[in-house]
């Protein structure tokens, strides 16, 4: 079986680096990385990947916007998308549990099980 295919889109480099090494180490997964909205919606649009986990907080175009635009796009519209976030208000939980999305993850996470929560979450185990 190939190896599942991420891409991450966040604004913060050190987040990137970790979650790729993260994803790489535990799982063996290939990790593409971007760091606005828009580079991520090239990417996947390029080679669409088997998820995206995508920041909510970033400059420009937020993690929102950017999954609006994901999921209005053919190539990428069925690319499951898990939001990371530090945003955990009950308003918050409330608007995303309303979009189409995979799950979410907060920050901060835990590096040593983040493979195995988006697993769970995309049904990979």
């Amino acid at each position: 079986m190939a190896a599942k295919q991420i891409l991450i889109i966040d604004d913060e480099e050190r987040i990137r680096e970790v979650v790729q090494t993260c994803l790489e180490i535990f799982q063996g997964w290939q990790v593409s990385l971007a760091e606005s909205g828009a580079e991520g919606l090239a990417k996947a649009a390029t080679h669409p990947p088997d998820a995206i986990l995508l920041d909510v907080s970033m400059p420009d175009v937020d993690g929102i916007r950017t999954l609006d635009q994901l999921q209005s796009h053919p190539t990428t519209q069925r690319i499951p998308v898990i939001l990371l976030t530090a945003k955990v208000q009950p308003d918050d939980r409330a608007r995303f549990a309303e979009l189409s999305i995979a799950g979410v993850i907060t920050k901060p996470f835990d590096p040593v099980t983040l493979a195995s929560q988006i697993s769970a979450i995309l049904g990979w185990n």
